[in-house]
């Protein structure tokens, strides 16, 4: 396949399943596997055009909270307290994170334990969605949920193909804030600095050891295809879910993670 073809391929693949709660990583490395492994650098560079998405889409929001910190009022002391728990989820995750990437953690270069992630992360996303459902709808973004979601991105972070959106808005739901579109703004929001500082951090690493020859052709093509089809999907899902759950996603997951299975098993 041509270079260029398959870059466009991983970047609106990137675009599409890094907010969706379906494993950006894990389908990366599923396409990957066919198409070619990439350099870390690639895939850091792309993602960061998914990123670039959706603080485009949340730019008004993210304009009130950070001015909110410097005016006084009940309704910013509110915008003081919602960037607080952005906060500490946050360093949970970069404190606890770079701890695991300091005892070598590496991602798999196999697709098995993807497939494996992908069922259970579904099965889990059902059960979550059962016991979500029989709350009372409640906005409220708590102390307990911000922690709970710093760890999730943790976990989701050591376990491709788990994805960071759906472990940390199914996590708000059964914490606490069981309005959809409350937990799936926070689980958004508390992305964008994660992923830029994961990201950021990759680029420092590979500037230090010496990135690898890339072509950037096919780098820029995959970033604006990545950026737009994640603009585009972040759009779609935060109207889906207003009048929607998450159940599809969940049995897509599970549809192929056992899919994958099989081939796998199959020698395909």
């Amino acid at each position: 396949m041509n270079d260029l073809v398959a870059a466009l391929i991983l970047g609106i693949i990137e675009g599409i399943t890094e907010f969706l709660p379906i494993s950006s990583t894990g389908h990366l490395l599923i396409a990957e596997h066919w198409l070619g492994a990439k350099t870390d650098f690639f895939n850091v560079f792309i993602q960061a055009g998914a990123i670039l998405a959706v603080v485009a889409i949340y730019r008004e929001r993210l304009w009130k909270l950070t001015a909110g910190i410097f005016e006084t009022g009940f309704s910013k002391s509110d915008h003081r307290d919602y960037m607080l728990k952005l906060l500490v989820a946050f360093l949970i995750t970069s404190v606890l994170g770079y701890i695991i990437v300091k005892q070598g953690f590496q991602l798999p270069d196999n697709v098995t334990p993807v497939a494996w992630a992908l069922i259970i992360g579904g099965i889990w996303m059902l059960v979550a969605e059962h016991f979500a459902a029989n709350k009372k709808d409640n906005a409220v973004i708590t102390w307990k949920v911000a922690v709970l979601v710093g760890l999730a991105q943790v976990v989701a972070a050591v376990f491709p193909g788990t994805s960071r959106s759906a472990a940390t808005i199914f996590v708000a739901l059964l914490a606490g804030t069981s309005n959809r579109a409350a937990a799936t703004e926070f689980a958004f929001l508390v992305g964008i600095p994660t992923m830029f500082a994961a990201s950021g951090y990759k680029l420092l690493k590979l500037a230090v050891t010496g990135a690898p020859h890339e072509s950037w052709s096919e780098i820029s093509l995959a970033f604006i295809a990545a950026t737009l089809t994640a603009f585009i999907a972040v759009k779609w899902l935060l109207t889906y879910i207003q009048t929607h759950r998450f159940t599809a996603f969940a049995y897509y997951r599970i549809i192929l993670g056992a899919g994958l299975l099989f081939f796998l098993a199959n020698g395909e």
